[in-house]
């Protein structure tokens, strides 16, 4: 599915010029639930320490770095829709082979590939439009992966009084039962880190 994501390009190139190459360029709150994120994707890679990997809405390639800090060897292909997004990466990690694409899809295979906060911000997109699009979504992120692919998503069991009418709060249930009949019987969600959200890993 084909949406207009230049409403959420400018958004998100608003933040990474504010704030830099900081959680808070990438819209979130602070770097401690930024960390807790990522290590979440932990389980995806199982006992490998040795893989490649695509990064859809890399933003400043921030998931590289808290890897390779954790002693993953990580062939790298990053994808975001900023421009801005990809500069600062590049700034980040100028000594890295890291491969950087300005595109909404990933383009090419890797072992596993991660989605991050990508699903949180629709702005004016309805819910069944965006739906479809976040299904879209990760038929390319199945499609691309040799072993697996993790995503995560706003909860909608999130405390109505603090949802905010811009942000899609997914049913993780839904998108269980998507993942476990459509691309893998090799499906976890996990929902219990303390945020407003959840992981769901599909290995393949």
């Amino acid at each position: 599915m084909t949406i207009d994501l230049s409403p959420i390009n400018q958004y998100y190139t608003g933040k990474i010029t504010q704030h830099g190459a900081s959680s808070k360029g990438v819209d979130w709150k602070d770097e401690q639930g930024h960390a807790l994120r990522f290590e979440q994707f932990l389980p995806l890679f199982k006992t490998d320490t040795v893989f490649s990997l695509n990064d859809l809405g890399c933003g400043y390639g921030a998931l590289y770095g808290y890897l390779v800090d954790r002693g993953y060897e990580v062939a790298y292909s990053g994808y975001d829709i900023s421009e801005k997004m990809l500069v600062e990466c590049i700034k980040a990690y100028p000594d890295t082979d890291m491969q950087l694409t300005k595109s909404a899809s990933i383009q090419q295979g890797a072992d596993y590939s991660v989605a991050s906060g990508i699903f949180n911000v629709r702005l004016g997109m309805d819910d069944e439009a965006w739906s479809e699009y976040v299904e879209s979504v990760l038929d390319n992120l199945f499609e691309s992966s040799k072993k697996g692919f993790a995503f995560n998503c706003l909860t909608s069991y999130s405390d109505e009084d603090k949802k905010r009418p811009d942000l899609y709060y997914a049913n993780a249930l839904d998108l269980f039962h998507l993942c476990k009949t459509k691309y893998s019987r090799n499906v976890s969600l996990i929902h219990d880190y303390d945020l407003y959200e959840f992981t769901i890993i599909v290995r393949t």
